[in-house]
This record gives C-alpha cells, sequence and structure tokens, in this order.
C-alpha cells in the first residue's frame, strides 16, 4: 500500500477525496483494521478493502457522497452475509470521510502502517530490485552506498537515501532492531559493513538479521578474513550468506531480489 499512499497524498494536492477506511472487524473479514480506500469525483481509485460487492457498494456510496457536496464522517456496519454476495460471515464497519490537501500529513502519520527498519548498503542493480519491492512492504529502509548519485529519483515513499564514504560508519546510526543487507559494489566494501555489523552485536547485541549477498565461497573467504580479526564461530553464524530462499534460483537482479525479499517475509521480519 505505500505506492498506493504516495499517490493518494499527492493526489489530493488537486483534488479532494472520500476515504473509506476499516475502522473495526468482527469475525472472518477480507482485510484488516486501517485497510482504505479513496475514490475521487472523476472515478479514480486507489487502494482496497477487500474487494467484492463490500468494495463495489462502498466506492458507490462514496461517490455519491462527492457528488453531493461536502460531507461529515459516518460510519456504517456491513455484514459480510448473503446480502452482500460474500461468505466470509463477519462484520466490518466502514468510516467515510472527506479529505483534502489540508489533511496530507495527518494522512501520512495515520495510513503508514507500522514499519520495521531495514538498511540496505549497494546500489546497485539487485538494491535497486529490492527497493522496487520493498515499495509495497512495511519496511523503512535506509538505503546506503559511498558512492555519489547511484540513487535513483524519485525515492519511495518507505526509503530514505544516505551517502556515507566510509560506507560502514553508517551500521551504527543504524535503529536498534535493523534488519541489514550487504550488496556493495565491491569485496572490500562488504567486507568492511559485515564487520561492523559484527562488531555493533558483540556490544549491543541488537541488529535482527545480517545478510550477505555472494557465494558460499564468497563467505568461506570472508569467515577467514573475520576470524583473523577476533570474530568467533558464533558470531560469523548470525551472517546469513547466500541470502534468499534457495528454492527461487535464478541470476537476474529480480530474481535474485525475489528471493531475498522472500525471505525477510519468511523469517518473520515484516510487520505481521
Amino acid at each position: 500500500m505505500m505506492r498506493e499512499l504516495a499517490e493518494l497524498l499527492a493526489r489530493l494536492r488537486q483534488a479532494p477525496a472520500a476515504l473509506v477506511t476499516v475502522a473495526r472487524t468482527a469475525g472472518s473479514v477480507p482485510r484488516e483494521v486501517g485497510a482504505w480506500l479513496a475514490v475521487w469525483g472523476d472515478g479514480t481509485v486507489l487502494g482496497t478493502i477487500g474487494g467484492g460487492h463490500l468494495e463495489l457498494t462502498a466506492i458507490e456510496r462514496a461517490r455519491a457522497a462527492l457528488a453531493a457536496g461536502p460531507f461529515e464522517p459516518d460510519e456504517q456496519r456491513r455484514a459480510l452475509g448473503p446480502s452482500l454476495g460474500q461468505c466470509c460471515g463477519g462484520v466490518v464497519w466502514l468510516r467515510q470521510e472527506r479529505v483534502d490537501g489540508a489533511d496530507i500529513d495527518a494522512l501520512r502519520a495515520r495510513l503508514m502502517p507500522p514499519l520495521a527498519p531495514l538498511a540496505l548498503f549497494g546500489g546497485g542493480h539487485v538494491g535497486r530490485a529490492i527497493v522496487r519491492l520493498l515499495e509495497d512492504l512495511p519496511f523503512a529502509v535506509r538505503w546506503v552506498d559511498s558512492r555519489d548519485e547511484v540513487f535513483p529519483e524519485p525515492l519511495p515513499l518507505n526509503v530514505q537515501a544516505e551517502h556515507s564514504d566510509p560506507v560502514q560508519a553508517a551500521v551504527a546510526d543504524l535503529p536498534a532492531g535493523s534488519a541489514v543487507l550487504v550488496m556493495s559494489f565491491s569485496h572490500a566494501e562488504d567486507l568492511e559493513i559485515v564487520a561492523a555489523c559484527l562488531a555493533r552485536q558483540r556490544q549491543w547485541d541488537d541488529l535482527r538479521y545480517i545478510g550477505l549477498i555472494g557465494s558460499r565461497t564468497k563467505w568461506a573467504r570472508f569467515g577467514h578474513r573475520l576470524a583473523e580479526r577476533g570474530f568467533g564461530d558464533d558470531e560469523l553464524a548470525r551472517v546469513t550468506c547466500p541470502i534468499g530462499l534457495p528454492d527461487i534460483a535464478g541470476k537476474q537482479p529480480a530474481v535474485v531480489a525475489l528471493a531475498v525479499v522472500a525471505q525477510l517475509l519468511a523469517l518473520g521480519l515484516a510487520p505481521a
């Protein structure tokens, strides 16, 4: 929903919309509390509250309210039974309100989902592919590279780009609980970033995941060099290399990115 939220905020600068939000639920329902859709007078619809007849009637009701002029917020109870042609069996309360450009800051804070901190070191092809996937997932991405002018514009709403030279210096400032993906343009930088992560783990033990792109051969070499710096086997075991779900095969950047992001989700690193 990050992409849709960014578009919602941008469109509200031009025209007001009717915002429909799942305010409460009971029983089996298609979407969680906080799910939303927005409707404009020109027929544009962003977001989803679960599809089906529930969503269709909500859109029709929102369009009618917009056409009638300014309206006050209200809340409507909808049972997901035969009358809606849906068999979920639960109940949804939908809040409908008119929003415009004056509400942008409040909506950004209200509709932004809980985000897990993730540091991505490396602005190359795989890094860019990962950022594209993470745009719609609940991660707050800190994207770090030592090179100037490697980050594309515009960046997704949940991505902050940072130039750091030396690149490993950024490790010290990462939020506690961060997951870290290491895929810089050079093995030398990768080694320094991983070493900085392990040093932080030794002191604070507050990184949830350290993933290094590369082969088992690369990790064997890194493991030897890191051992020479005094890191023990238990510390080296905190690093995942290779990264990505092994059942997703392929070397194309988009495939590698998909395998890596799928692993993050499988490990439960995203908010539920």
